[in-house]
């Protein structure tokens, strides 16, 4: 699989959060499954709530840890899946929700702990790796894999 650093940023605080999930929209073009890599308390979950916002989201934005998704409706009318891997124990879990259908369906979907479903991730993705550099401070690294 190749992959390619579209754009690197450092130092991103909280208030720089929406600018950089500007820019990754941008960046995204027509790819719809976004994964996000970090730590636990590396921000993702804070992250996915500043590209909703972007986005238009009009619901809140949580992290569905126990329900393993959580669907979004935009201002615009289209949906966008927030998935959280992190509690599944067995990659089949995700093939039992239908998420390949998720991933077909054309709308944005953003997976925290992406690692847990490997078997079912489709060809071509956007990954977007949270690493925190300081107290309040991560880089974030956004690269395309085909």
């Amino acid at each position: 699989m190749d992959n390619s650093v579209d754009r690197e940023w450092s130092s991103v605080t909280l208030e720089g959060l929406p600018a950089v999930a500007r820019d990754i929209i941008g960046l995204a073009d027509q790819e719809r499954v976004w994964l996000l890599e970090g730590p636990m308390g590396a921000g993702k979950t804070t992250f996915i709530k500043a590209i909703c916002a972007e986005l238009g989201v009009l619901d809140v934005v949580n992290s569905p840890t126990f329900s393993l998704v959580n669907e979004y409706l935009t201002e615009a009318g289209d949906t966008v899946y927030h998935f959280d891997f992190y509690r599944m124990e067995d990659p089949r879990e995700a093939q039992e929700i239908g998420v390949e259908e998720y991933f077909d369906s054309g709308s944005i979907c953003l997976l925290e702990w992406p690692s847990k479903i490997e078997p079912f991730l489709p060809d071509s993705y956007l990954t977007i790796s949270l690493e925190p550099t300081g107290a309040t401070t991560r880089r974030i690294v956004c690269s395309h894999y085909e």
